[in-house]
C-alpha cells in the first residue's frame, strides 16, 4: 500500500541524440544536451519491453511542479521504438502501482570509455530533483 500510494522519479540517464549515430534515433523523439533535465516515457529494449509509461495525469504534476520552479526540462524516448534501449528500475516500481517515470540527464557515448554531458543540464536536475521532493504531492 505504501507504494501504491507514492510517486518517484528514477533517476538514471538518457541517450543524447547523437548525429554520428542518427539512425538510432528518433530526432523528435530524442533527448538533447543543453535542454535541462530529462524525463523518459519510455525506456526499455526493442519494441520498449520491460519499460513502464507514466500515466497523463502524474505527467501533469511533473510539468506543474518543474514550471513552478522554473526548472528546464525535456521529455525522450531511449532510442528508437523497435531499436535498442534501456532498462531501470521503474517497472518494477510501476507493478507495485507506484507513479514512476525514469529521469536523469542526456549524455553522448553512453557507456563508452568517456561520456559528454551538459553542466546546464547538471544544474537543472539538480533544480528539478529539489522541486520534485519539496513539491510533490
Amino acid at each position: 500500500r505504501a507504494r501504491a500510494a507514492s510517486s518517484m522519479l528514477s533517476s538514471d540517464v538518457s541517450a543524447g541524440f547523437d548525429p554520428a549515430y542518427a539512425s538510432a534515433f528518433e530526432a523528435k523523439n530524442s533527448a538533447f544536451l543543453g535542454r535541462g533535465l530529462v524525463f523518459n516515457k519510455y525506456t526499455g529494449s526493442g519494441g520498449k519491453g520491460s519499460s513502464s509509461d507514466a500515466n497523463a495525469e502524474y505527467m501533469a504534476q511533473i510539468r506543474k511542479v518543474m514550471d513552478d520552479a522554473g526548472v528546464m526540462f525535456q521529455t525522450a524516448e531511449l532510442g528508437k521504438v523497435d531499436a535498442g534501449g534501456g532498462v531501470t528500475i521503474a517497472w518494477i516500481m510501476a507493478n507495485y502501482g507506484m507513479e514512476v517515470i525514469d529521469s536523469g540527464l542526456a549524455i553522448l557515448c553512453m557507456h563508452a570509455p568517456m561520456e559528454v554531458s551538459s553542466k546546464a543540464d547538471i544544474y537543472e536536475a539538480v533544480r528539478g530533483y529539489k522541486a520534485f521532493l519539496k513539491n510533490m504531492k
